[in-house]
């Protein structure tokens, strides 16, 4: 076990299990994936996996941390602004952050398929997820569609809103070979600024409806 001990080389181990799990889970799914396959991928003895994840499981959960961290690292959700922002500026950059990490064409080509399927087909994995991952996003959006609601939206209102924003920014991944196919869609970075400024665009027009509830309550 002495090639496990070590900072460098324990750190890289540890990685190069993460990216083969990765591709392997992502082309497998959690149950069909072998710790063996995995172990092979990465090169390194099958008790690896055991000594740095306790198992399969413990694995499969840093996977998806790590997949999501390598994300929100990349593209963050605020995307560096100052905290005094304006809720406007805020959702365009929550907006924007979220169509650069759903389309980056420069990430592992596993990264998306394994979310995903682990959406699609959901693993015991999935409740960490929402907790430390989709759970603060989801409340970071909220809280900027219920400052820009104003009062006139109750919270099933900004739900469905926070909840419509989302479906836009993941119908440009989710469907990207039919956009490909039917409008010859590209997604270099003019054109996801593009896209990320109709969403937002699309999404205030909205937003300003249950404003003027505010200003009219007569209108609801």
């Amino acid at each position: 076990m002495g090639m496990l001990k070590g900072g460098g080389r324990s750190a890289d181990t540890r990685e190069r299990l993460l990216e083969a799990a990765g591709e392997t889970f992502a082309a497998r799914g959690f149950r069909d994936a072998t710790v063996r396959e995995i172990s092979r991928r990465a090169g390194v003895n099958v008790a690896a996996v055991n000594y740095y994840f306790g198992d399969k499981e413990g694995l499969y959960s840093a996977v998806l941390k790590y997949t999501l961290d390598s994300a929100l690292k990349k593209y963050p959700p605020d995307l560096g602004l100052e905290n005094d922002a304006t809720a406007e500026d805020r959702l365009c950059a929550f907006i924007r952050s979220m169509l650069y990490r759903v389309t980056d064409e420069g990430r592992p080509a596993w990264h998306g398929k394994l979310m995903i399927r682990e959406i699609a087909q959901p693993t015991k994995a999935l409740d960490e997820m929402v907790l430390t991952g989709f759970g603060p996003l989801h409340r970071s959006l909220t809280a900027i569609v219920r400052e820009l609601a104003g009062a006139g939206g109750d919270e099933e209102q900004i739900r469905l809103c926070a909840m419509s924003i989302l479906g836009q920014c993941l119908y440009y991944h989710l469907c990207r070979p039919v956009l490909k196919a039917l409008y010859a869609q590209s997604f270099d970075v003019p054109e996801i600024e593009r896209l990320a400024g109709h969403i937002m665009r699309f999404s205030l027009n909205g937003l300003r409806v249950l404003q003027a509830k505010t200003d009219n309550p007569r209108t609801g």
